[in-house]
């Protein structure tokens, strides 16, 4: 099962800003909105890496939080109130390139890259990376992925759709591939530029930032084998709980918080 990723956005309200002063009575409130927002946020990449855990060539996602100050017109707050209004929320998530362990399968179509390289797949939404090597043939014997994604090859400088004779099916460690000894293309396999990284986009698909692509220089192409997720179902558990109980701790802090509130409001209304 293999579930499509989900965009990281925080969700905040547009009227917090009732921070500009040094004392903010309601700060509690928000420090703890933003807390449970972003473990909310972090259950869903978990999640999402243990429903992927057996899917081929998949990418553990890691979250990160980052911290956003509450007062947002620009001014330079004291030391007292960046402390108050300096809250945390999830920044977003990383992926994890390590690699899995590559199983064998004994399936001519089946690849493994074993370095950082990626298989490039031509989608609707335009060529994609994916280290999913689990390829099949169409009705035209075109290769493609699980779902029916055209794998690319090189022909110069662009890419095409790889289609393949009847007879025996080698692919040799840098991704050249031959039916019956005859060469027929060549994978067209790639890498992001050191500091940049891949983003995934959902399906074991990932979207590099412009202009970040670059040949491999480091990777070999494996047949018959194919790339295990390099989850770790114990440690994506336990983070799961962890998360769980933070949420949990989180969510009563709302419910003291607006308790309190609503004490205060029933005590001053009168007075009005």
């Amino acid at each position: 099962m293999e579930l499509a990723s989900i965009e990281i956005r925080t969700i905040w309200p547009l009227d917090c800003s009732l921070f500009a002063g040094e004392r903010n009575m309601d700060s509690g409130f928000y420090v703890a909105y933003a807390g449970l927002a972003a473990r909310m946020q972090a259950l869903d990449v978990v999640a999402s890496n243990l429903a992927n855990a057996s899917t081929a060539g998949f990418k553990a996602q890691s979250p990160f939080y980052q911290a956003l100050s509450a007062a947002q017109s620009g001014e330079i707050l004291s030391p007292i109130n960046q402390a108050v209004n300096q809250f945390g929320i999830l920044g977003g998530s990383r992926v994890d390139l390590r690699s899995g362990s590559l199983d064998p399968t004994g399936n001519s179509t089946d690849l493994a890259i074993e370095g950082t390289g990626f298989f490039s797949v031509q989608t609707r939404a335009g060529i994609r990376y994916t280290r999913n090597g689990n390829f099949h043939l169409n009705a035209a014997r075109q290769v493609t992925t699980q779902d029916g994604n055209l794998v690319l090859a090189e022909q110069g400088t662009t890419t095409v759709p790889i289609t393949l004779p009847t007879g025996t099916v080698s692919v040799s460690p840098d991704g050249t591939i031959s039916v019956d000894g005859g060469l027929v293309a060549k994978l067209h396999l790639v890498q992001s530029a050191p500091g940049t990284a891949m983003v995934l986009e959902g399906n074991s698909n990932y979207v590099a930032p412009a202009g970040s692509e670059r040949p491999v220089s480091n990777s070999i192409v494996r047949q018959g084998m194919l790339e295990s997720s390099n989850i770790n179902p114990v440690e994506g558990a336990v983070g799961l709980i962890l998360l769980q109980r933070q949420a949990d701790m989180l969510g009563r802090a709302l419910t003291i918080f607006s308790t309190d509130f609503d004490r205060a409001a029933a005590q001053d209304v009168p007075r009005v």
